[in-house]
């Protein structure tokens, strides 16, 4: 019979990934750590020792734990980047047709990052970003034969610096994961609307001088409205795009 939780209808599988998961949150393993040997650990989850590595193996693949040859199994760093690796594919799947999807996400999330950002960033950092927006001013300089695609690479590391600043690693992995998805939608509207670049590079400027003003909530307003420009223009112009069918 099934109780009222569900619990009878869990896999062994499932027993050992809940196992673990439950390990790692009161503290019994850590990032490095070793697992138990086989053995005493499927009596301790009480599962099959089959059913013991099946689990293991699908924390592996979610980037929870790895297996190295001849020396057990160990907690990977837990790095967000990693453990969010799936929200990558999801995105793949979404390319291109649907990319004003993700960029709608991405403005949801990059507000909030750009303000925590005003607060947070270092001196550093600023002047890394604005290092970035000069490597844009040079690209600009070649116009008519701009490198776009160096363009787009610099717009993309100027959003994950931000992101970065934020101080949220788990924000700024989803960021990371999102901007990196979006290029091809980016590159399309830079190609097929040549003054974006210079539309571009003058909101990415706005957007760095409230940040050097630290002033939380016009970065968020300079950031949401540079997105949503690129989002309009993609769902606008998404069966132009050659990749789009």
């Amino acid at each position: 019979m099934i109780d009222e939780t569900g619990a009878g209808t869990r896999s062994q599988t499932d027993v050992v990934i809940d196992g673990i998961k439950g390990m790692l949150t009161r503290g019994e393993l850590h990032p490095g750590s070793r697992l138990p040997v086989e053995k005493d650990l499927a009596a301790q989850l009480g599962v099959s020792r089959g059913s013991l590595r099946e689990g293991v193996r699908a924390l592996a693949t979610l980037g929870v734990l790895e297996t190295r040859q001849g020396d057990g199994t160990y907690v990977t760093s837990l790095d967000p980047r990693t453990l969010l690796s799936p929200l990558g594919f999801l995105a793949d799947l979404q390319q291109p047709a649907h990319a004003a999807d993700l960029l709608a996400v991405r403005r949801v999330l990059e507000t909030e990052s750009v303000s925590l950002a005003a607060t947070r960033l270092s001196d550093d950092e600023i002047l890394e970003l604005d290092r970035v927006l000069g490597v844009v001013d040079r690209i600009l300089e070649s116009d008519p034969d701009m490198d776009l695609e160096a363009f787009i690479h610099a717009d993309t590391e100027f959003h994950r610096l931000i992101a970065r600043a934020s101080g949220n690693p788990p924000l700024a992995a989803i960021i990371d994961t999102l901007v990196g998805r979006t290029f091809r939608a980016r590159l399309w509207r830079a190609i097929s609307h040549r003054g974006s670049v210079r539309e571009t590079q003058a909101e990415h400027r706005a957007i760095l001088d409230e940040l050097v003003r630290r002033d939380p909530e016009r970065a968020r307003i300079r950031m949401s409205v540079h997105l949503l420009g690129v989002e309009e223009f993609s769902a606008a112009h998404a069966d132009e795009d050659p990749e789009a069918s």
